[in-house]
């Protein structure tokens, strides 16, 4: 196994090579994929191709999030992006609270919860009124048309959280009028079923996304069982030419148990958790601008019993579930202008009504009050992005922001784009981002402080991307520093602004389209950081390929993970290779036979530390269109 560790970095240089030097005659279709594949709307507001953007973004599309087979969009992007890494514990399910995984961070930036990162759906932050994270169990892929991820400092465009990067999800769509439908059904180790069911129609200018899952375990330790329901319901309706109207709704609901370290095991420690997400908005697009206005609302209802074990609460049951409910409420509004010739210009408004409460229900009778508060945010934005000569794109961009608690915050950031000769891209980055303090972290539980200012950092990044569409090749390398001071920590049991962070890495992708038949895909990561940081591996290699003929797909991939820091006192790492494999069978136009396996090299491994991962699992089942 040490020598796979050792052969994989060089055989994934190897394949690298190997296709910067392949060429074929130039594909019309395959010509057209390709600029689609570049059009993307984070890190703009609108639709822009990624080579006009300074930043660097990844795109995941429909076709691989669902031929990946699993239930969670976290598995997908782990794979797919470089630099982004995201946390589990089991089977399935994330969970809340002391114990829980989906920990998503980008470049070292997120944390566990995920406070440093933010999560939006068509725009819409995902984050949660007291806590301050998103839920990472909310996140299905059968909600998703494609996954972008901006890497780096987003805060000039999405505020608070948006310090390490952003993660957009895109909700699935139809282009053509009728109505479809597709479902799966699966089911394999410990006891492990998911089910999901997504419906799209159209017709003329209305249009909807309905979906529902649900997904349960057993486990692969006692105390781990987890069973969750989710649905999505989105409703499009053109208004004119030039204006849409939008709403959107999603629930989900899970019950989750935390088994505690191996050594530390935990009794009771369960979670009943209920969150929904609603949007409303207008849009509207006359080519020389466009723009839109959007109110959402978050909430949540949470009933936590901590439990007990040898370390915790003597041993003995808890006499109280811990309570709260959250809100979180808001308004987005910008417009875009063309200013002159190769102008987009973009002007934004944030506001957000930040609220919850938590309490102790005492099982004898009577409640122990924790919080009860408000905060708010209220924003201004503007982005300058301007094409010189046709070779050259800048963008400046700054932001005001004001934290009813946290105080005022400017935000800038400066990039350029020049688009060399034979379709490659060389980009250049100076970025600050911040987070806001949380209600926990400035009124909730002991080490609060209402006193703490925002967190910064500043991001300086340079990339090269090479687009060979003759060759059916996309390739791009990128080099960032991070430097950054008033991260919020413990010292002497109350938090303090004092925390340091300065990482610095590099990152690789490439997707190359071997043949009618095969894809290969492989991406790498590289990241130094000079003070530990959980949940973030020095090295990450993902090699995957696709390969379909006939009615039979198949598909594999190699995630090498070298030196994650599982804790930091004491620090412990983990370094392991997985690998997954899925096979479909196209039995007819509306049945497809679908069997897949994880960690199939059985490989003994923990991503949190005392928490052992799974051996290999196995998952059949069926996939409907009609």
């Amino acid at each position: 196994m040490i020598y796979m560790y050792k052969t994989i970095p060089s055989l994934l240089l190897a394949a690298c090579s190997c296709c910067t030097a392949y060429a074929e005659t130039r594909d019309t279709a395959v010509y057209r994929n390709m600029q689609l594949d570049n059009v993307i709307v984070t890190g703009s507001r609108n639709k822009v191709d990624t080579r006009h953007l300074p930043f660097t973004v990844s795109r995941i599309d429909r076709q691989q999030i669902s031929s990946r087979l699993t239930p969670s969009l976290l598995t997908v992007i782990n794979e797919q992006v470089p630099g982004y890494f995201s946390t589990a514990r089991g089977v399935l399910g994330y969970g809340v609270s002391t114990g829980a995984a989906g920990g998503m961070s980008i470049r070292g930036i997120g944390g566990t919860p995920t406070t440093g990162m933010m999560v939006l759906i068509d725009g819409h932050p995902q984050y949660m009124g007291l806590m301050g994270h998103p839920i990472a169990d909310a996140y299905q892929s059968f909600l998703a048309e494609r996954v972008e991820v901006l890497r780096g400092p987003a805060s000039v465009l999405y505020g608070s959280n948006a310090m390490g990067g952003v993660v957009n999800i895109v909700t699935r769509q139809d282009v053509e009028d009728g109505v479809r439908t597709h479902a799966r059904i699966g089911a394999g180790s410990y006891g492990t079923v998911t089910t999901e069911a997504a419906n799209m129609t159209r017709f003329g200018r209305f249009s909807s996304i309905a979906s529902a899952s649900y997904n349960r375990t057993d486990g692969h330790r006692a105390n781990t069982a987890f069973d969750q329901s989710s649905g999505f319901v989105k409703l499009n309706c053109r208004l004119t030419d030039s204006w849409t109207a939008t709403g959107d709704l999603s629930l989900t609901r899970f019950n989750a148990s935390n088994p505690g370290t191996v050594s530390a095991p935990m009794t009771d420690n369960d979670q009943k958790i209920t969150r929904g997400v609603t949007s409303a908005g207008v849009e509207d697009d006359y080519g020389w601008t466009s723009g839109a206005v959007k109110a959402f609302y978050n909430w949540g209802r949470h009933k936590i019993n901590d439990g007990y074990g040898p370390q915790s609460n003597n041993n003995r049951p808890r006499d109280y579930y811990f309570r709260s409910t959250d809100r979180l409420w808001g308004v987005n509004a910008y417009q875009s202008f063309r200013l002159m010739e190769g102008n987009r210009t973009t002007v934004g408004f944030d506001y957000m009504d930040i609220g919850g409460h938590a309490w102790n229900e005492l099982l004898a009778g009577g409640t122990i009050e924790t919080i009860d508060t408000t905060a708010c945010e209220v924003a201004g934005y503007a982005d300058f992005r301007q094409d010189l000569f046709r070779v050259l794109t800048v963008d400046i961009g700054v932001r005001w922001d004001y934290h009813s608690q946290a105080g005022a915050e400017w935000i800038p950031q400066f990039g350029i784009v020049a688009r060399l000769p034979r379709e490659m891209q060389l980009k250049g980055t100076v970025s600050k981002g911040f987070r806001n303090p949380t209600l926990r972290e400035l009124f909730m539980f002991k080490p609060q402080n209402a006193g703490l200012k925002a967190e910064r950092l500043w991001n300086y990044e340079i990339a090269f991307s090479h687009h060979l569409t003759d060759a059916r090749l996309q390739w791009g390398v990128n080099a960032y520093y991070i430097k950054g001071d008033n991260m919020i920590q413990v010292v002497q049991g109350k938090y303090q602004n004092t925390g340091p962070v300065e990482n610095w890495g590099i990152e690789c992708e490439g997707r190359w389209q071997a043949s009618d038949r095969l894809d290969l895909h492989a991406n790498y990561s590289y990241i130094h950081t000079r003070y530990d940081v959980a949940a973030t591996p020095e090295h990450k290699t993902y090699a995957g390929a696709d390969y379909r003929a006939g009615r039979w797909t198949l598909a594999t991939g190699l995630l090498w993970i070298s030196h994650l820091t599982t804790q930091t006192a004491p620090k412990a790492t983990q370094s392991y290779v997985l690998w997954n494999a899925r096979g479909t069978y196209r039995a007819n136009s509306w049945l497809t036979l679908y069997v897949s396996g994880e960690n199939l090299l059985a490989e003994h491994y923990e991503v949190h530390a005392g928490y052992p991962m799974p051996r290999a699992t196995f998952m059949g089942g069926i996939d409907l269109h009609f």
